[in-house]
């Protein structure tokens, strides 16, 4: 088995959880959307932080940089994320959100390498832009305003820092605390946020129904997912990995026939497959030699991982407005 199978395999089932959060999100559509984040980052976060303290992982010793990071990724990659996506469905169709946040892979080809200080492999770009236009595909193109396309970016931004921003710290933190720290820290952000746009009514207790919801959402599509996600990200590369996010559309599209929620369209099997394909080029390319990241080859261990075990353990989504992660 090539050694870039099981971090593909994560990478591909945590795009396809986040997915799956489309269908659960029609069960919490009345309760505010923001105070649910911070409900489903605590709860993840609290799991997470579990399985930190069970594995007994060294003391990591963390730098003002370090610190910053931290702050940054939960800041960006998942409150920020949250209020453009929330903000971003007042003044734009979920179809051009999600086409707008589904160019995530071509971004990442692009600018991960770079981050590494490498040139973008053509091949993984090529690649990145058939799946950006298969999600576009599934999702359809939409209509909004300015402000809503604006706003989108936003979006696709924060979805940008949330792996770009991680990379550095996955050496020394590994991807168990990078999921858990950062989700524990977006808690207060969106909760604030909530308060300031939404009132203090918005800080209400969900029901039952919601709260079997947001454990769905907070144990597999944030814990697990985020896990899978950054743990593949070590071993993949932003490139390479960012190839999978083209499967949020499609985890969404068979969770919602799954469940009998609705019916495939005429493009989103064509947008699946054209998906597919993109993947398949990107993970066939040879990486360049000496990449700490390359695929074939994982990524050294840091000594946070130097325990292992099973943990209990993602693109949000994340929101669960548009299937983007």
């Amino acid at each position: 088995m090539n050694s870039s199978t099981i971090p593909a395999a994560g990478a591909a089932a945590a795009m396809l959880l986040v997915g799956t959060s489309t269908a659960v999100s029609a069960t919490i559509a009345d309760y505010p959307v923001l105070n649910g984040q911070a409900l489903r980052y605590a709860l993840a976060a609290a799991i997470l932080l579990a399985v930190v303290r069970h594995r007994r992982l060294p003391r990591a010793h963390l730098t003002p940089r370090d610190y910053l990071l931290l702050l940054a990724l939960a800041a960006t990659g998942l409150a920020g994320f949250n209020i453009f996506l929330v903000e971003a469905t007042r003044h734009a169709s979920p179809a051009m959100i999600g086409t707008v946040v589904g160019a995530i892979p071509i971004v990442l080809a692009l600018v991960g390498p770079l981050t590494e200080r490498r040139r973008p492999a053509a091949r993984t770009v090529g690649a990145a832009a058939v799946v950006t236009l298969g999600a576009a595909v599934a999702a359809g193109l939409g209509g909004g305003s300015l402000r809503g396309v604006l706003l989108s970016l936003g979006a696709l931004g924060g979805e940008v820092a949330f792996s770009l921003l991680a990379l550095p710290l996955l050496p020394k933190l590994g991807p168990i605390r990078v999921a858990a720290y950062p989700a524990a820290l977006a808690v207060p952000i969106l909760l604030t946020a909530s308060i300031t746009l939404d009132g203090t009514n918005s800080l209400r207790l969900p029901t039952l129904t919601e709260a079997a919801a947001f454990g769905y959402l907070g144990v597999l599509v944030t814990a697990t997912a985020f896990f899978l996600w950054y743990d593949a990200l070590r071993r993949l590369g932003a490139a390479h990995a960012g190839l999978f996010a083209g499967l949020v559309p499609v985890g969404a599209l068979v969770t919602t026939i799954a469940l009998g929620l609705g019916e495939a369209g005429p493009a989103d099997v064509p947008g699946a497959l054209i998906v597919a394909t993109g993947v398949l080029i990107g993970m066939r390319q040879p990486t360049p030699t000496g990449s700490a990241q390359q695929v074939g080859r994982p990524a050294q261990h840091s000594r946070a991982e130097a325990v292992r075990g099973l943990p209990a353990w993602r693109p949000g989504c994340k929101a669960e407005t548009t299937t983007a992660t």
